[in-house]
């Protein structure tokens, strides 16, 4: 095999998926965006963002968490819910095995991390989606944290932050899943009523039933660069209204130039964007 037929093969295996593209240190990462090879230590240097294009690399809830709040002032809270199997699911693998093999890989109980931090000194609850454990997807656990989140909130008179990464509804805990949606969406409502600020930061992906519940109910909306947000996936939109779908569509910058987003802000800017928000509703 020629020298320039195996780098390609050796690098085209560790950037296969996302997912792994983080995992990897010391090696060469190529961008899915630009392909481009780029020293993975410089993408980590720039908080996972390609130093070429600006591709906003997907990031573990940890990593999201270090960015955004002031150094050692996150504390966690219930750290110990963790999902059950009430409905005994069993697809290609038990939804127990793939429990414990979510845990495993993201040493998580659930795909949500939930804590009050500062974030330039402002006082928040803030909520993180691990898209790495079973797909960020939204089940009970989920559910009562952020619930639980909203209700410090309401306590200590501060805002909310929750960043979404998620691919939706978690099929394996079926209707309990679906009533989630309405939970935190009345959590919210309380929240309103408080007169307390929720800001909603979509990342990618943000779609199915989060997207369509607590994602899209902020009182400021925003989004990272090119992330996928949205309800039904392009192909299966397109097959029911049986029309080609616009360039970019569910892109965070095709929602905000239709008006369904306040701002797309690239991870740089992120902690001091929502500390001035934080800090305006404060004052208001």
């Amino acid at each position: 095999m020629k020298f320039s037929n195996l780098f390609k093969n050796m690098y085209n295996k560790v950037a296969h998926k996302e997912e792994a593209q983080t995992s990897v240190h010391n090696q060469w990462i190529k961008c899915p965006n630009c392909l481009s090879l780029v020293y993975y230590k410089e993408i980590e240097a720039k908080n996972e963002v390609c130093p070429k294009c600006h591709h906003h690399f997907r990031i573990s809830a940890d990593k999201r968490i270090s960015i955004l709040a002031d150094e050692g002032t996150f504390v966690e809270f219930d750290a110990n819910l963790a999902p059950t199997d009430p409905l005994e699911f069993s697809d290609k693998k038990s939804y127990k095995k793939r429990l414990e093999e979510s845990k495993e890989k993201t040493g998580k109980t659930s795909c949500v991390v939930s804590g009050s931090c500062k974030i330039n000194g402002e006082s928040t609850e803030l909520v993180v989606f691990d898209f790495a454990f079973m797909g960020g997807s939204l089940g009970s656990v989920e559910g009562e944290k952020i619930v639980r989140a909203v209700n410090r909130a309401i306590e200590n008179r501060t805002g909310v932050i929750i960043i979404s990464a998620s691919g939706g509804a978690r099929m394996q805990e079926s209707t309990y899943s679906l009533m989630q949606m309405s939970k935190t969406s009345a959590a919210l409502n309380h929240l309103a009523a408080a007169k307390l600020p929720f800001i909603s930061v979509l990342t990618d992906p943000t779609m199915g039933g989060v997207s369509a519940s607590f994602a899209m109910l902020g009182d400021i909306i925003m989004a990272e660069p090119g992330a996928l947000v949205g309800f039904a996936g392009a192909r299966v939109i397109k097959q029911t209204v049986g029309v080609d779908l616009p360039e970019g569509f569910q892109r965070s910058e095709f929602l905000l130039q239709h008006g369904l987003i306040d701002m797309v802000v690239n991870r740089f800017e992120m902690k001091k964007t929502i500390s001035d928000f934080l800090k305006f509703f404060n004052n208001k």
